[in-house]
């Protein structure tokens, strides 16, 4: 079995989900304010759905069309032992080459710059080891922090769908953005 990798920078551990990250998933993503933020999570988020979707994330990792990683607030002189705080992925298109970077992080750590420093070392990652040519990334137009996690990551914006997505019956503007792996590009 292939084992997604273990991320540090220095506020953060990305690792593997577990089965025992369901609850705090659970609660955490399971807060109205961050489906509403996003496309892919559902409410209410029922018992059994963090299992589920951390099921997926082995065969992701192995068949090399995504990896998915924890984001995990490292031991300080605040919290005595690791805490989750949110989820960052990448889906991979391995013929193109290209990811799509999503994460959430959730509310009692919003506005502190995690979700902006696991974003860059997972891009690091995705670029240096995956050798992905690009990556791209769409949020909830309404969803501005997002937008500025994006753009202090180097993304540039690419193109806005207007009401291109439907959540909770209102049709929602969605906003790509992308950056290019340079090094990549010119192989």
């Amino acid at each position: 079995m292939i084992t997604a990798p273990i991320l540090h920078t220095e506020r953060l551990i990305l690792r593997s989900f577990t089965h025992e990250d369901a609850p705090e998933v659970q609660r955490l993503a399971g807060d109205k304010d961050i489906a509403a933020m996003t496309c892919a999570i559902p409410h209410p988020y029922e018992d059994g759905m963090a299992e589920k979707w951390i099921d997926t994330h082995v065969n992701d990792f192995e068949n090399g069309t995504g990896i998915n990683l924890a984001i995990v607030l490292k031991e300080n002189d605040k919290v005595s032992k690791p805490v989750l705080i949110g989820a960052i992925s990448i889906s991979i298109d391995k013929i193109e080459k290209i990811g799509e970077l999503g994460y959430w992080i959730g509310k009692p750590y919003w506005n502190c710059g995690y979700c902006t420093e696991a974003a860059k070392v997972i891009l690091s990652y995705a670029f240096d080891v995956i050798k992905l040519r690009s990556i791209h990334a769409f949020h909830i137009g309404r969803n501005t922090a997002s937008g500025r996690v994006l753009q202090k990551i180097g993304m540039q914006f690419e193109e806005c769908f207007h009401k291109q997505v439907e959540k909770w019956g209102v049709l929602e503007d969605l906003v790509k953005y992308n950056i290019k792996n340079e090094q990549n590009i010119q192989n």
